[in-house]
């Protein structure tokens, strides 16, 4: 049987959207296709380092400008008629891959041009239900529409999550006319070995500047105070990325696969922004986290609110981090993560190469 060509683009909007991919492209692989990626920047790099055998197509760069303090939703909006313009230039890339390439399929997350009318494409979002601000809630009636716009040109529309949405909440509500699949958990990771701990808080840097370089800041200055054994991993991709310590503290700019898997299982605490995927790739370790929501993203505010909700991990606005009381507080949130069902994936991929 001739293998199927899939082509695979998450966003490049920091590295959670194609370290999501990595299942789906391992996933791929077990079922006999031949995979290509396309992206931009550094989560095209990440992909290239997790995968150097696989063909890579550069993509256009949605190249969004966060700010450094204030709403971040209300700085994107006034950015949509430059998203617009990329989503019509990466349309015309993946018409030509699928031309130049002979391209099966296509999955997409999160990149509203990844779709072609000649061939089955799928669209990849836990978010079909877009949080705004207060004081921006007359624009949600006009996002919903221009978002169900978008990825109803898609064949379906796949949420990574259970179906219960036990993660994405409110955020995966679905649109009544669109098809939508629930596939599971997302996370490169695979399943935990018992190590013995090594460090005693591991700190998993990411997301945009400023907000990353900010943090980075206000917790190095914290962890000065402390004779505790730190692992930062800065999650700067494609720099110098050798490891160099300061007193008790190690410092890596990026760490992929299995390094990576071996860091977070020997870590007592985790702290990390609560980004979904992030957040995804703990349900596998059932870490003890500590979650600081970017500032102004109001995704990872609510996502973070409803873990301590839940009683499943504690969460501190930046500007108030204290570590001290960061891991006080921590230790006393003990429920478990929900528990993944991998099948959902396999499933949704086989069903979608018998299309």
């Amino acid at each position: 049987m001739i293998p199927k060509k899939v082509l695979v683009a998450p966003l490049d909007w920091g590295l959670g959207h194609a370290t999501r991919c990595i299942p789906i492209i391992r996933e791929l692989q077990k079922q006999n296709c031949e995979v290509h990626i396309g992206g931009a920047g550094k989560s095209l790099q990440l992909l290239q380092l997790e995968f150097p055998e696989l063909k890579s197509h550069d993509f256009p760069s949605y190249s969004p400008v966060y700010p450094k303090s204030g709403s971040m939703v209300w700085k994107l909006l006034l950015q949509v008629p430059k998203f617009l313009k990329a989503i019509r230039s990466e349309k015309i890339v993946v018409d030509k891959i699928i031309e130049h390439e002979g391209i099966d399929f296509v999955i997409a997350d999160n990149r509203y041009g990844a779709w072609s009318d000649k061939v089955p494409s799928v669209f990849i979002t836990h978010q079909l239900n877009i949080l705004l601000p207060r004081g921006l809630g007359w624009m949600k009636p006009f996002l919903r529409n221009l978002n169900y716009t978008l990825i109803k040109k898609f064949l379906a529309c796949w949420v990574p999550d259970l179906p219960s949405r036990e993660l994405s909440g409110e955020l995966s509500l679905p649109f009544k006319n669109l098809k939508t699949e629930y596939i599971g958990f997302l996370s490169r990771f695979t399943r935990p070995t018992v190590r013995a701990k090594k460090f005693d808080i591991l700190a998993l840097l990411s997301g945009p500047e400023p907000q990353r370089t900010l943090f980075e800041d206000i917790l190095f200055d914290q962890l000065a105070n402390f004779n505790l054994k730190v692992l930062v991993v800065r999650g700067i991709v494609g720099e110098n990325n050798d490891r160099y310590s300061h007193a008790n503290i190690e410092v890596v700019n990026a760490m992929v696969g299995e390094e990576l898997q071996s860091a977070i299982e020997s870590s007592g605490i985790v702290i990390a922004r609560s980004g979904y995927s992030t957040i995804m790739d703990m349900t596998v370790f059932q870490s003890t986290c500590i979650f600081v929501p970017t500032p102004g993203q109001t995704e990872q505010v609510y996502l973070a609110k409803e873990l301590v909700k839940k009683r499943i991990a504690y969460s501190c606005d930046q500007r108030v981090f204290n570590l001290n009381d960061a891991l006080m507080k921590a230790r006393t949130f003990i429920k478990p993560f929900p528990l993944n069902d991998t099948s959902l994936l396999s499933d949704a991929i086989t069903n979608l190469l018998k299309t």
